[in-house]
């Protein structure tokens, strides 16, 4: 039996966004890598065709909030109701996300009601380990791959964004990032 491959996990959050969501899909399929999209319900509203690509390039699609949610400052009763909205629209065009239904609270902030919850709703709770910090203007490109190259280990579960805001970030360390994984033999996973 040969050694099990670190395992690693891409995860973009607050898609889908045009031309950015798209350079995403490009490079995960020119690595012939699957991810993990946790959709904001407004911006899949706003954007069907490119969240049908995203399913139809068989990516994990998960609930992001409908308005990007920060559930410290959030009545409980508008959270929940934000991330039932995004749960409709999601099954709306991919139906079998009731077999794996993941969230991730947006910034990672939501209150322990607020998890009892959604964790009653069927849902997991899917954090990080390796924040790349893409959507940090302050930090360079290079400073956003080193994030995720020193930090990542067998196991981790690395967020990127599918902003506009990340992008100039994101365009330099995601590509730089699979390369420098791939190298370093790790595989990647979809969160389940």
């Amino acid at each position: 039996m040969g050694n099990i491959p670190n395992t690693v996990y891409l995860t973009f959050d607050d898609g889908p966004t045009p031309e950015v969501t798209e350079w995403v899909l490009s490079v995960l399929k020119e690595h012939d890598i699957k991810a993990t999209f946790f959709c904001i319900g407004n911006n899949i509203e706003k954007h069907p065709d490119i969240f049908k690509k995203v399913i139809e390039e068989g990516h994990t699609i998960a609930n992001h909030t409908f308005n990007h949610l920060n559930g410290w400052n959030t009545d409980n009763q508008k959270y929940f109701e934000n991330v039932d909205k995004t749960e409709r629209i999601i099954t709306q065009y991919y139906s079998s996300f009731k077999d794996n239904k993941l969230f991730r609270p947006p910034y990672g902030k939501m209150k322990s009601s607020q998890a009892k919850e959604v964790l009653k709703k069927g849902y997991k709770i899917i954090m990080w380990d390796v924040l790349s910090a893409d959507f940090d203007k302050t930090i360079t490109p290079e400073k956003c791959l080193s994030n995720v190259t020193k930090n990542t280990r067998n196991g981790s579960i690395i967020i990127f964004h599918d902003s506009v805001k990340a992008y100039p970030n994101l365009k330099h360390a995601l590509p730089s990032s699979i390369k420098y994984l791939k190298e370093n033999g790790f595989t990647f996973a979809t969160v389940r």
